[in-house]
């Protein structure tokens, strides 16, 4: 798109200024924002942010849940000239030091006094952060005010400049072109600091309205932003888009107030993770297990017509008129109650990506007619590279390339993608940026996968982890260690997986449990425990969790590509693992290379056949204290399939 965000904006409030354009839930009651007003709002913190010296092409830090004010803020950033950072609110003080030197930081826009607090504790270490505003004035009345302000303050200031100069706003925001940057979003560092990914306004309205006509997205969506800023799929879907679309974005009032919030909006258009998903059905599942056994029989009889029917229904395919009428008593008693339960009521379009989805799951949705589909992207593409058609929705693809992306595969098996939506590259980072996209602008995703006979793209793990069994029974056979643990993960009573195997002579792993999922599957056995690590090591835990793995192992031995993947022994660890402990990254991947140092005892456990391990772990609890956790975990052997047994 030939266009700049603030001018998206200011399109959007000289053509139906009284339209709703957020909504943010404050003390129970939902507060609602127009276009007319937003706009001024925007040209009041522009006014004070260009009083206070922002300068074009500066960055300025965002840090916070979503709020109105804070894309308020963003958009005043870019009206401006400047670069908008999101950074995750949830993230430790000393994550921010990095991003904060290393864009020269002046200025940051914070929600409320926790994130005050973590950047007045690195001011030492970034010498450049000077000017921090905050929304939400709660315990922030005594604070020393040198370089803090409010949001209120800079408004009432913002108000004064602009009956002084009514031109400017109106000024700067024609000199913004749409091949400047607007906006740098920090990758997960897994393997080291975090780099920065350059988008401009025109790399990311791009991909917004590739993925918007797709899906014939209208101003009249609903849309629930509850996932952190800084990721950029939530920066697609409730900032490019909206802005692009013109729909209405509502912010939930709190984290734990998602699920109702969720409820009362009914979004039309929806994004989650798989854990999402997943954790929604955990808590279906949990309260049918409550339920009086006619529910139960009911539930069961209706979801087994779905299972039958639903997904060729959502398909288009013709499923008979007995059929019809059945899935119909099933929508009045049945899926209609349970889509209005979770808030999808009235999603015309539903998404998920990141890491793969069970194909359970992703049937059980279609089947009770949630039109859940799949998509391909990353921070580097500005999300959108495949989609799946509304009829074509497979639980083993991520869809076709949309408008705009052109895909070839590498002698490798890497997936190469090419598009408008591309990086403008890795900020003051020029080794990392030739490595990733080529002279001819090809970008080089680190992706192995395949385009199948339907033209759908098909994953298979990261090029750089796929490895070889060496040594032993499957010498030489492919490692696909991602691939192993979404297996893994399909399961509910399997939170996260980390396996090993690349170089060794077979594959183990470590797992944690579901506490919430697994602790109700005790609770109805009156199985007595005493926490996490308590429940976790229970003999009735690891025979549950045993009968998921050799499951894996009896479909991994199907697959004649990856049947030497199968996995040999595994260990429930006694803690989850954790973003705070570095275990985790903040998109909740898993740090696979990290772990293996910190667990190298359990590693080596696994791999020299001990039946138990003693380990001792520090920790660091929400309130930001540091302790340990210890326990003397069992390593358990399971049992691998050969081709025969598998059909048999």
């Amino acid at each position: 798109m030939n266009t700049t965000f603030p001018r998206l904006l200011q399109e959007h409030a000289r053509q139906r200024p009284a339209d709703a354009a957020l909504r943010e839930k404050e003390y129970g009651i939902w507060q609602t924002l127009n276009w007319a007003d937003l706009y001024a709002m925007v040209g009041q913190i522009a006014h004070g942010l260009a009083r206070d010296g922002l300068q074009r092409g500066e960055h300025v830090v965002i840090v916070g849940a979503n709020r109105p004010r804070l894309s308020a803020g963003i958009l005043a950033v870019q009206t401006l000239g400047g670069i908008a950072v999101p950074l995750y609110q949830d993230a430790a003080a000393t994550e921010y030091v990095f991003p904060i030197n290393n864009a020269d930081v002046r200025f940051a826009v914070v929600e409320n006094q926790e994130q005050v607090d973590k950047l007045q504790e690195i001011k030492a270490d970034c010498p450049t952060l000077s000017r921090i505003y905050y929304d939400d004035p709660r315990g922030l009345r005594n604070y020393p005010s040198q370089g803090l302000c409010s949001l209120d303050a800079l408004l009432q200031d913002g108000t004064a400049l602009a009956a002084k100069n009514p031109q400017f706003v109106e000024q700067q925001i024609q000199a913004g072109q749409p091949d400047d940057v607007a906006a740098m979003f920090f990758t997960s560092g897994t393997t080291g600091n975090a780099k920065g990914v350059v988008h401009t306004h025109r790399s990311l309205l791009d991909r917004a309205k590739a993925g918007a006509d797709f899906d014939k997205l209208t101003s009249h969506e609903e849309v629930l932003a509850y996932l952190p800023p800084a990721w950029i799929g939530q920066n697609i879907f409730s900032y490019a888009q909206w802005l692009c679309c013109g729909y209405v974005v509502n912010c939930p009032e709190s984290t734990e107030t998602v699920t109702i919030d969720l409820k009362e909006i009914g979004p039309t258009y929806y994004f989650a993770p798989p854990r999402v998903f997943e954790g929604l059905l955990t808590q279906v599942m949990i309260r049918m297990e409550d339920a009086s056994a006619p529910k139960r029989s009911m539930f069961k009889f209706f979801m087994d017509v779905a299972r039958d029917v639903g997904p060729r229904r959502m398909d288009g395919e013709p499923i008979g008129l007995w059929n019809s009428m059945m899935y119909g008593l099933g929508n009045l008693l049945v899926y209609g109650p349970l889509r209005n339960n979770l808030g999808f009521s009235r999603v015309r379009v539903a998404y998920t990506a990141g890491e793969a989805i069970s194909p359970d799951l992703f049937s059980f949705y279609r089947s009770i007619g949630i039109n859940l589909k799949q998509l391909y992207g990353s921070t580097e593409t500005a999300v959108f590279v495949c989609l799946q058609p509304d009829n074509q929705a497979y639980a083993d693809t991520v869809g076709v390339p949309c408008d705009g992306v052109e895909i070839k595969v590498a002698d490798n098996g890497e997936i190469l993608v090419k598009s408008a939506g591309l990086l403008k590259g890795y900020y003051k980072n020029p080794e990392a940026t030739a490595e990733v996209l080529s002279a001819d602008g090809w970008y080089k995703t680190n992706d192995a996968g395949f385009i199948d006979s339907r033209g759908h793209l098909k994953i298979i793990d990261r090029v750089k982890d796929v490895g070889r069994i060496q040594g032993g029974v499957n010498d030489g056979a492919m490692f696909a260690p991602k691939y192993v643990e979404n297996k893994l993960k399909f399961f509910p009573f399997i939170k996260e997986a980390v396996a090993y195997g690349d170089g060794r002579d077979k594959v183990c792993v470590m797992l944690n449990i579901d506490f919430d999922a697994v602790g109700n599957w005790a609770e109805r056995r009156n199985l007595p425990y005493a926490g996490y690590t308590d429940l976790a090591q229970k003999p009735e835990v690891y025979q549950l969790i045993l009968e998921c793995v050799e499951k894996v192992n009896a479909d991994l031995s199907a697959d004649t590509l990856l049947a030497g993947s199968q996995i040999s022994r595994f260990l429930v660890l006694h803690k989850e693992l954790d973003a705070d402990d570095g275990e985790l990254t903040r998109t909740n991947k898993v740090r696979r290379g990290y772990i293996a140092e910190k667990y190298a005892v359990l590693v080596q456990a696994l791999y020299e056949g001990l039946a138990q391990q003693y380990i001792e772990t520090a920790v660091k609890f929400e309130d930001g204290r540091s302790g340990s956790v210890s326990a003397t975990l069992k390593l358990s052997d399971a049992k691998v399939f050969s081709a025969v047994e598998r059909a048999a």
